[in-house]
């Protein structure tokens, strides 16, 4: 089973152009769709799809249509009572796949709140595979809030992996020694932000990412996925490092590719495959993702890893084998 947490879910709005976003003029959309989401919540609906057991927790109350809209998708989930009402992020998406995102930020929490949710998370750990840790944090929250549940986490035993982001991911890493999670999954931009690379340079040179992400593999972190955009991504271990290539894709959202990405990368964890092929998944559901409009979680029949190409890369040398 997965269990994953949204410490702030959003109602996620796509906007879809006829053509390129024109800054201070009036545009008509082609198309609008709204759907219950945030991190955690699309890799328990990647999950869903895909047959495996999973539950969502998120700040939400019970009767809340966000939680209502889980319900009708037969995404199953623990609503733990919110701060406040769900935020709404909305996502500009232009025809050549160029998205703008305008994230809001949710309504603020107390430690109380952040109490309940972090119990309702440990009350389910024991019973699952994997715990994610998804998404930004509300506002009032600390930024070592993250930090901290994956350290009590890790002491229940769990399997933690988790993708953040600004303050909560810098606490994260400068908290490493009190409770490193299993996995984590940086894009280039996150990556930079804690090593001093150019995110740019990350992105499009495979051997850098990978030589930047053994900097967490040896301050505890098991392992790294570095999702690298069209450049594909990359995993680093103990054991070693594979880049992964993406198949051919027509961009159309990158909304979701990167849980879609985490979400394959823990499936092929849990059907046990080597490393190379954990990573070929986390790559074809991360295009097949890209190809879709707006947050559209791929199905497993438009997943092909079959035509993803890993090699091993060689931290050493610097370069692939």
């Amino acid at each position: 089973m997965i269990v994953t947490l949204t410490p702030n879910p959003s109602i996620d709005r796509t906007v879809t152009l006829a053509g390129r976003l024109a800054r201070g003029s009036v545009q008509r959309a082609d198309s609008m769709t709204s759907q219950a989401g945030g991190k955690g919540v699309n890799i328990s609906r990647a999950a869903v799809s895909a047959d495996v057991p999973t539950l969502a927790v998120l700040a939400a109350a019970e009767d809340d249509p966000f939680v209502l809209e889980l319900t009708a998708a037969h995404i199953p989930s623990l609503a733990v009572a919110p701060a406040g009402p769900v935020r709404v992020n909305i996502t500009i998406s232009e025809p050549d796949g160029t998205t703008t995102k305008l994230n809001s930020p949710g309504p603020v929490v107390t430690a109380d709140d952040l109490a309940v949710l972090a119990d309702a998370v440990a009350r389910r750990a024991v019973e699952a595979d994997w715990v994610v840790l998804a998404g930004s944090l509300p506002p009032g929250a600390p930024d070592e809030w993250y930090a901290d549940l994956v350290a009590t986490l890790r002491g229940l035993g769990a399997r933690v992996a988790i993708d953040t982001s600004d303050a909560p991911l810098r606490a994260l890493v400068d908290r490493l020694a009190q409770g490193a999670p299993h996995l984590m999954k940086p894009n280039s931009e996150e990556l930079a932000s804690f090593t001093g690379a150019d995110p740019v340079s990350l992105e499009a040179d495979p051997e850098a990412a990978a030589q930047a992400a053994r900097q967490l593999v040896t301050s505890g972190v098991d392992e790294v996925l570095v999702t690298l955009g069209p450049h594909g991504a990359v995993l680093v271990n103990a054991e070693g490092a594979w880049h992964a290539d993406p198949p051919p894709t027509t961009v159309v959202s990158t909304v979701g590719a990167g849980d879609s990405s985490l979400f394959g990368y823990l499936l092929g964890d849990l059907r046990q495959q080597d490393p190379a092929h954990r990573l070929a998944l986390a790559v074809a559901y991360g295009s097949a993702a890209a190809g879709l409009p707006g947050t559209t979680i791929p199905r497993p029949s438009q997943v092909r890893a079959d035509l993803v190409q890993v090699r091993e890369v060689n931290l050493t040398l610097g370069g692939c084998q």
